[in-house]
């Protein structure tokens, strides 16, 4: 006998089978796994017969199917997880097959069939039923057409499921439609949204994950409807925000499932007991449902699939996905070898010795006492990871709120007196963790006032007081942080959806990867949909995480300010770039695919110099010869503009300010390069060229960021009489200075002589005397590194500029720490800053005394 034929032979349907036909040991021995094509052959005559020839050719083609199947499984060639692949692919093509061939042959083009469950899945099992839905866009209001259609439905049923001397196809369950077995057979697209939207329940959702429509026009192409029916399914099964309270329902439907289990005393069911298939199904989903609404890569269907997303996202630790994979591919595997023995839809571990002998060795163990030693430790691999990610403080274990005025406030208010009872609960298990935190703080309270006002803010929002809830570490965390800085809290009460971050310190601490940020910030628009304001929403969430991030390691004390200023600017580049990309994607009439366009920045963004809230300056220029360039380019300029600056439900993305372009307000929006250029030539002022000094192409096309910098050093190279450029330099910083009076007794570290802008208008004088003769200059390497090279060319004495970079590293360090916390002028005591302001005084003075008059 040969040894697939020997192998298959545990099998007792498939000896069976093979005793009844002998000719269908052929398919044991078979080189591949059977291919659409193969099926379509088989099935080709029946599918021109009647109703009995094409009952009779869909069983038997399943025969076929099913024992080269379990001959290719069987005979162990390849790893486990290949070989369970295999099956579950093929058996699900057989069903899709099966379904496509039976609506061909009813002559019906217009039913959608969804696949759910494990078909959805493209997971299906050798023996399993068939989760269906039937769907039809136009069903709703058309009597006729609805029975029509139902008539079809039930005609569609009995060729799968009915039994026959031949056997059956697949067993066809219809419970997961709209209100279940009572419901119609075929819903609506209106209908179905309007259950989701006033029936759906917390399971619902759970079953819809799988979804997947199998029949109809594919998505993509003309006439399709399966987009229109994915815009129905996702928001009822995906929520906009975090869903952490969707773990509450997961603990209670399972909890439901453990009782039935134990009423029908299902312990050794490797699908439903402790530790099976279903725990990791449910571990899996829960995060799914969690996190599938803010990133769409999660909203997979294939279990391993999203383990291994869950794993890249750091969702999961690295053991313990491994476990839950090598589980799922074992108790599959178990499931698959359990269905073998006679084709019924079991999970039960079998009590005969001689049927233990068999399924044991179709897994490749000698006894079953080794197979069931195997399979009890990935059970209990599955049933840790289980309570790792569902495990709940009990509410007996919470402390009681702690005696402070503050907080008896909170209890007495009608915020917290009008709130939902699941939310009080999490609120009382959460006010005692942030007192203890803020306590562990350097000013406890003004930690605790900050918290207060951020638990309060969040109180009414039921999925951040679950996230929060499930994750206390999270609370603790953000205390820490509000505790260290207002602006913080205040960022962090305005964007609770940052919460999120603090889950994982490896994310949150972790070096910014910003060529993969740019590519994941691409992703995520390519999911939108075409959605305007989701894509809004998108960046703006999107760049809000990665400036979180960087608050977090700032007030860790992981990153210099500089450092820190270079990581934001960059993000902005990025942010600048894909929203240039998604604008454009939306001019109409648009004259090319990608524009010739170009952002540069200026001030503090063009040097590299960017803070949390910083405004951008920045100017628009095109390089684009067709007649239709400068209208498009005008149209691209506004709304660009407009879609950084707008405040959308997500907040603000950035403050604009387009007053650098060539003539300022009274300017064009966008200017030509020969514009810019001829402009920089002939009409800009010196306080123009002084700006030039920190600008840098940013986003857009890097061609005419090219040609912009080859404008910039030629303007910055040119030559000047130094006496007249140093009048208009002391002109302009005397105009700032009176436009910046400070009365107030303390140093302005920005405006005040010796501060910030001396250090910059010394340093851009300096760029615009003597690039001519010295082009190293013209790098826009930022001020400190300019007045090194400055003094290495003997422009400056050393010691001076030396003593400048010092001060301006000080200076802008003690600006982002008063920033941080709230300060609306950069000030300190005169006396803190008193050596350094002198230096930059003297300094000042060495470079521009030479050029006063008398």
């Amino acid at each position: 006998m040969p040894d697939p034929i020997r192998k298959i032979a545990l099998s007792r349907v498939a000896a069976q089978w093979l005793a009844a036909q002998p000719a269908l040991a052929s398919e044991c021995a078979a080189a591949a796994a059977f291919s659409a094509a193969e099926m379509h052959g088989a099935l080709e005559e029946a599918q021109a017969g009647d109703e009995a020839a094409f009952k009779r050719g869909l069983r038997r083609l399943r025969r076929r199917v099913l024992l080269r199947t379990m001959a290719r499984d069987l005979d162990g060639d390849g790893a486990p997880a290949a070989r369970l692949a295999e099956v579950c692919s093929t058996m699900t093509l057989l069903a899709e097959f099966a379904i496509g061939a039976a609506l061909r042959w009813l002559g019906e083009d217009q039913l959608i069939v969804v696949g759910m469950g494990k078909l959805g899945g493209g997971e299906l099992n050798v023996s399993s039923d068939i989760d269906l839905v039937f769907v039809h866009p136009g069903a709703d209001g058309d009597a006729a057409g609805l029975g029509r259609l139902e008539r079809i439905a039930r005609r569609l049923i009995a060729l799968l499921n009915d039994v026959t001397e031949d056997g059956f196809v697949f067993r066809v369950d219809m419970r997961l439609r709209p209100y279940g077995s009572s419901g119609a057979l075929v819903s609506g697209f209106d209908a179905l949204e309007a259950y989701f939207v006033a029936q759906g329940r917390e399971w619902e959702r759970y079953a819809w994950i799988k979804a997947r429509p199998i029949s109809g026009t594919p998505a993509g192409v003309a006439g399709s409807r399966h987009e229109e029916l994915a815009a129905i399914i996702r928001p009822f099964v995906y929520r906009k925000y975090l869903d952490y309270g969707t773990l509450d329902a997961m603990r209670r439907l399972h909890a439901e499932v453990r009782r039935d289990v134990a009423r029908r005393e299902l312990a050794e069911h490797v699908k439903l007991g402790p530790g099976g298939i279903r725990e990791i199904e449910f571990i899996v989903q829960a995060l799914q449902l969690v996190r599938g609404g803010r990133d769409p890569e999660l909203t997979a269907r294939p279990t391993l699939l999203v383990l291994d997303l869950l794993l890249k996202k750091r969702l999961l630790p690295e053991k313990t996905k491994i476990e839950l994979s090598d589980a799922y591919v074992f108790l599959r595997n178990v499931e698959h070898r359990l269905q073998y023995l006679d084709d019924a839809q079991t999970h039960e571990l079998p009590e005969s010795e001689e049927d233990r002998s068999r399924v044991a060795r179709m897994m490749g163990f000698a006894s079953w006492s080794g197979f069931a030693a195997a399979l009890d430790a990935h059970r209990q691999a599955v049933s840790r990871a289980f309570q790792e990610v569902f495990t709940e403080r009990s509410d007996a274990d919470a402390d009681a709120w702690p005696d402070h005025p503050r907080l008896e406030a909170l209890r007495a208010s009608q915020r917290y007196l009008q709130l939902p009872e699941d939310s009080r609960r999490r609120l009382d298990a959460l006010v005692p963790v942030l007192a203890r935190a803020a306590a562990a703080t350097p000013d406890p309270e003004t930690t605790l006032a900050r918290g207060v006002g951020l638990v309060e803010a969040i109180a009414r929002r039921a999925a951040y007081l679950a996230l929060l809830a499930e994750r206390p570490e999270a609370l603790e965390r953000v205390t820490r942080m509000i505790g260290a800085s207002s602006w913080a809290a205040e960022f962090i009460t305005l964007h609770p959806l940052l919460l999120d971050e603090l889950l994982d310190d490896r994310l949150l601490y972790a070096p910014p990867d910003w060529p993969e940020f740019a590519a994941g910030l691409r992703a995520v628009l390519g999911g939108a949909g075409g959605d305007p304001e989701r894509e809004m929403n998108l960046v703006r969430e999107q760049h809000q995480s990665q400036q979180f991030r960087l608050l977090a390691q700032d007030l860790a004390g992981l990153l210099s300010v500089e450092v820190l200023a270079d990581h934001l600017s960059l993000l902005a580049d990025i942010v600048l770039d894909c929203a240039l990309t998604v604008c454009w994607n939306r001019i109409p009439g648009k004259h090319r695919e990608q524009p010739r366009f170009a952002v540069i920045g200026y001030g503090k963004l063009g040097g590299k110099e960017l803070g949390y809230a910083s405004d951008l300056d920045i100017i628009f220029l095109f390089d684009d010869a067709d007649e239709r360039a400068a209208e498009n380019y005008a149209r691209l300029a506004t709304r660009y503009n407009n879609w950084l600056a707008a405040r959308t439900s997500a907040g603000p993305l950035f403050e604009t300010d387009l007053q650098l372009r060539p003539s300022g307000n009274s300017g064009l929006l966008v200017s030509s390069l020969a514009a810019f250029e001829e402009y920089q030539e002939h009409s800009a002022w010196a306080w123009e060229h002084q700006a030039l000094t920190r600008a840098r192409f940013c986003a857009g096309d890097a061609r005419i960021g090219s040609a912009f910098e080859a404008i910039r050093n030629k303007i910055l190279r040119r030559q000047r009489d130094p006496a007249a450029l140093a009048r208009e330099v002391l002109d302009m910083r005397e105009k700032l200075h009176r436009a910046h009076p400070n009365r107030s007794g303390l140093f302005d570290l920005k405006h005040d002589a010796g501060g910030m802008i001396d250090i910059e208008f010394t340093v851009q004088f300096l760029v615009l005397a003597h690039a001519h003769r010295h082009p190293e200059l013209t790098g826009n390497l930022g001020n400190i590194a300019l007045l090194k090279i400055a003094a290495d060319l003997g422009l400056i004495s050393a010691e001076p500029a030396e003593e400048c970079r010092n001060a301006y590293r000080e200076f802008r360090r003690l600006q982002h720490a008063l920033r941080l916390n709230g300060a609306q002028y950069a000030r300190v005591p005169p006396e803190q800053v008193a050596e350094r302001s002198a230096a930059v005084r003297r300094l000042w003075e060495a470079v521009f005394s030479p050029y006063r008059p008398g």
